[in-house]
């Protein structure tokens, strides 16, 4: 019997409910819930660094299926359980749900989902589900056993019974009166300065404790397992997660997890994961390195960014640079990042043949670092400011305002520059692929997009990325300088598009020459000189106005009048002269 604590993870759209449950999970000694979170990709992201990360394991997935009401949603939230079965084979998941279709749940247990609990039973009989699932067993508060016709309806579990009801009472009594001495016993062991026999007792009696939990589960089982004569093994299955760095358990109880700097890493890069979901179609007028590849292989290349970004956070932890130094390593840190992304993107031993070469990829494109760092890295933005944010949680000054780190615009602020320096390092993955192998048949038909897949296509595609390189050196870049911003590329729910925020540029501005200065000098001319010339149209046209209204309009005006008296003068003698004619004489 393992006295080490019960982790899980919590899977919820609504925030109310999951900080509810978290909280009442909490006060349980024996339960901690490691992280609760909104989405399914969010889910995929914590998995994953704790799978790299975290020496320890996680016993239990609690999850709802979607928003648990939309049809849409719950097939969503299936195939989400199909693909985390997929990753995590020996990971149970319960669901702890509003769905109670009867089709719903089939599925769910033909997936392999180990247990259903429906929302708004008691705390205790949750928490009875969750060690059960656990353990390596199967809980349903609902019996969703087919086989037959009768047997495909979902049936109630029968508390109406007068035993059945009995037992289930004694067993949830017993349960809550263990939980509640356990938590006596676990607090009385973290006073400090504690003699070492009455730890020793005290350590004696939580594993009594413990044990009693077990027998008591075993003697009087739930109704789903007494139906279905399941057993609970000893040995629970579990997520076994290997780390190359990681704090002790103390360590991480001594460090609250929502002050945390991999709490803040973690939730930052949660929220990234959840957007590399959106569509990756650039609808900027910039053309981009990734347009040319497919939109799997593209969210795929900014994921594995991401994660040898964490992989980088983890490293400068370990070595304890500090916050001053960031400047110094800024460019290394960024090569590294892109070779590694190189590395891992096209295989480290992937081989393609050009002519009667055969040419190691990787090795290939690494010769290209130099102009790639000069090119795309060396001009991504605000770089430092993101180190120092997500590894010392310093204050994210963005836009000429500052935003502690904890605070929802800090979070915002880091997620474009965060998002922005993922599609740069990928653009810089892609350029030497392009300028020097963009045309090779095994490479498009592995990356490319069906649009850009013929030689024309790709020629032309090459030619506009060559035409922005210029246009930005010689006006977009001292533009942006001359007007103290910095452009971003974000991911927004209609692909990537294009923001900008401030940031002051004066010692780039300083150091400007040749045709970058002539542009500044041009706007600079241009903001002097366009209030005047503003001015002097604007008088010419009022002179203008004045004269085609006042003098020429009324002059027309007249004389038209003056024709329209005239013509009526004249027909009015006409109509006298004939008159007097017809008179008789």
């Amino acid at each position: 019997m393992s006295d080490r604590p019960l982790k899980l993870l919590l899977i919820d759209q609504d925030p109310i409910f999951r900080l509810g449950l978290r909280a009442a999970l909490d006060a349980i000694p024996d339960l901690q819930v490691i992280a609760e979170v909104e989405t399914d990709t969010s889910a995929l992201q914590i998995l994953a660094e704790i799978a790299k990360k975290d020496p320890k394991q996680v016993n239990l997935v609690i999850l709802e299926l979607g928003n648990g009401r939309s049809t849409t949603s719950q097939q969503l939230g299936l195939q989400f359980c199909r693909q985390l079965r997929a990753l995590y084979p020996n990971l149970p998941i319960l669901l702890f749900s509003y769905v109670q279709e009867q089709g719903i749940l089939l599925a769910a247990k033909a997936i392999g989902v180990n247990g259903y609990c429906a929302k708004g039973i008691p705390l205790s009989e949750l928490v009875v589900a969750m060690r059960e699932v656990a353990s390596g067993g199967s809980y349903w508060f609902v019996d969703i056993g087919g086989g037959n016709s009768q047997n495909s309806k979902l049936r109630i579990q029968s508390s109406s019974l007068p035993f059945v009801k009995l037992r289930n009472n004694l067993r949830l009594s017993g349960i809550g009166y263990i939980d509640a001495t356990l938590a006596a016993v676990t607090a009385q062991l973290q006073v400090p300065g504690l003699p070492l026999l009455d730890r020793a007792i005290l350590a004696g009696q939580r594993r009594e404790l413990l044990a009693s939990r077990w027998l008591v589960n075993k003697l009087l089982p739930s109704q789903q397992r007494q139906q279905q004569g399941q057993f609970i093994p000893d040995a629970p299955p579990s997520l076994v997660l290997s780390s190359a760095i990681s704090k002790s358990d103390s360590q991480q109880r001594q460090m609250p997890s929502l002050l945390s700097p991999r709490a803040l890493q973690s939730d930052l890069f949660s929220s990234c994961v959840t957007k590399l979901q959106f569509p990756l179609q650039n609808v900027t007028n910039v053309h981009l390195e990734i347009d040319i590849l497919r939109e799997e292989k593209k969210r795929e290349l900014l994921y594995l960014i991401l994660q040898k970004l964490a992989e980088q956070l983890d490293d400068l932890r370990v070595s304890q640079i500090e916050i001053n130094q960031l400047y110094e390593v800024k460019s290394t840190l960024l090569s590294d990042l892109w070779q590694a992304a190189i590395t891992d993107f096209f295989g480290k031993f992937s081989r393609v043949r050009v002519g009667n070469q055969d040419i190691e990829i990787v090795k290939y494109l690494l010769q290209n670092a130099e102009v790639v760092q000069t090119d795309i890295l060396n001009q991504i933005p605000l770089v430092v400011e993101l180190f120092a944010y997500l590894l010392f949680q310093t204050e994210l000054r963005i836009d000429n305002a500052s935003y502690p780190a904890f605070s929802a615009e800090a979070k915002s602020q880091a997620l474009m520059i965060l998002e922005n320096l993922l599609i740069q390092v990928a653009n810089g993955v892609m350029q030497p692929l392009l300028n020097s192998l963009a045309d090779v048949e095994a490479i498009k038909q592995s990356f490319y997009g069906r649009q850009l897949i013929s030689t024309r296509e790709i020629e032309r595609f090459r030619n506009e990325l060559s035409w922005k390189y210029r246009l930005n050196s010689y006006i977009n870049e001292p533009k942006a300088i001359f007007e103290s911003r910095y452009v971003l590329f974000v991911i927004a729910p209609r692909g990537i598009a294009e923001t900008s925020v401030y940031a002051p540029r004066n010692k780039e501005l300083a150091q400007l020459s040749g045709v970058p200065l002539v542009v500044t000098l041009i706007l600079e001319f241009r903001d002097a000189i366009a209030p005047r010339l503003r001015s002097l149209v604007s008088f010419l046209g009022s002179g203008i106005v004045f004269i085609l209204t006042q003098v020429i309009g009324r002059g027309l005006g007249l004389i038209g009048r003056g024709i329209l008296q005239g013509i009526g003068s004249v027909s009015f003698t006409e109509k006298n002269l004939r008159k007097n004619s017809d008179r008789p004489k």
